[in-house]
């Protein structure tokens, strides 16, 4: 029996080349090894400040655009189409303290952003409790293992405690504990700051959306920061577009100019050339594939729809059993 991958995704900005090569690519290979459910969480995306008429749009396309990539269909679910995730956050939620909330830093840093933004911004307290949604999202499904970086590490450690705490009070082994999936995704920075990750809050400027067209993808690298770097070291941007040429496959172009940037011989507007091409080789194909699914956009929504229907089956059959455990209903 194949184990079970749970992994989800906010439709919040576009689908750039730091989210496709940090996650999109990684959810595509292991499709191949893995039962795989994965989530467009927009019940997440409502515990920071958004457009309510931009939201349904945003879940739309970016479903259409992972599919654009490689992910299958029937992997696939919309998180508001599943209530029982609310349903289950709701149950997990009276077996966390408070304590453990207020000790994640993910809260912290996103409640600073919007305060940057806005000093007079109001903070919502989903953006406290979404935790344990994310426990819920995760723990509905059985998920054996899930597919995080570093730094959310920290959340599937809590979805561990939450798991445990709600298998001690109900006397009954129901939930096992998840696993880590850490595997090796590239790190993208933003070409106008390599200092900071690539990421579309910061505008549009900092991201490369993977379905601009080609000739803004080509100025954008055409003018990524490419300071000197110091003792024959990388400066930030450079090592960043090394870092976006590997991610591309280019293994032997790569080797090539680093050797040359090793020599001294390096001429940056090459290496943006080549860094470039080979994100157009990537992005093309997906762009094409793309158009093709919007020429059946109601089709591919219903086939969205009946995906996410299948996979409920699992969530109904959990919050059946969850609420037997826990004296509801």
């Amino acid at each position: 029996m194949q184990k079970r991958i749970l992994s989800c995704i906010q439709p919040t900005g576009n689908l750039h080349i730091g989210r496709y090569f940090g996650a999109v690519e990684n959810w595509i290979r292991l499709q191949k090894e893995f039962d795989c459910f994965y989530g467009i969480v927009d019940y997440h995306a409502i515990t920071m400040p958004y457009d309510p008429n931009k939201l349904r749009e945003n879940v739309w396309d970016l479903a259409i655009n992972l599919l654009a990539c490689g992910i299958k269909t029937e992997n696939l679910f919309i998180q508001s189409l599943i209530p029982e995730h609310i349903e289950l956050s709701w149950i997990l939620g009276c077996m966390c303290s408070y304590g453990e909330l207020n000790r994640m830093t993910q809260f912290k840093d996103k409640s600073e952003q919007i305060k940057d933004k806005n000093k007079d911004v109001f903070i919502s307290s989903g953006l406290f409790t979404y935790p344990v949604l994310q426990a819920a999202d995760i723990l509905i499904y059985k998920a054996d293992y899930v597919p995080v970086g570093k730094d959310q590490d920290q959340h599937l450690e809590l979805t561990r405690n939450i798991a445990l705490r709600f298998n001690h009070t109900t006397g009954k082994e129901y939930f096992s504990t998840p696993e880590a999936l850490f595997t090796e995704t590239p790190k993208i920075m933003s070409t106008a700051d390599p200092f900071k990750k690539m990421s579309a809050s910061l505008g549009d400027k900092h991201n490369i959306n993977i379905f601009a067209p080609i000739d803004q993808i080509k100025k954008q690298i055409r003018s990524a920061v490419t300071d000197a770097g110091s003792d024959n070291k990388l400066s930030p941007g450079v090592e960043n577009l090394f870092a976006i040429l590997k991610a591309c496959g280019s293994e032997s172009q790569y080797q090539e100019l680093y050797h040359e940037f090793e020599l001294g011989t390096i001429k940056y507007s090459l290496l943006k050339e080549a860094v470039s091409d080979a994100v157009i080789s990537v992005v093309a194909p997906i762009q094409e594939e793309k158009v093709r699914l919007n020429e059946n956009k109601k089709n591919i929504k219903d086939q969205i729809k009946i995906a996410s229907a299948k996979i409920r089956e699992h969530a109904q059959s959990t919050i059946k059993e969850v609420k037997s455990l826990t004296g509801l209903g």
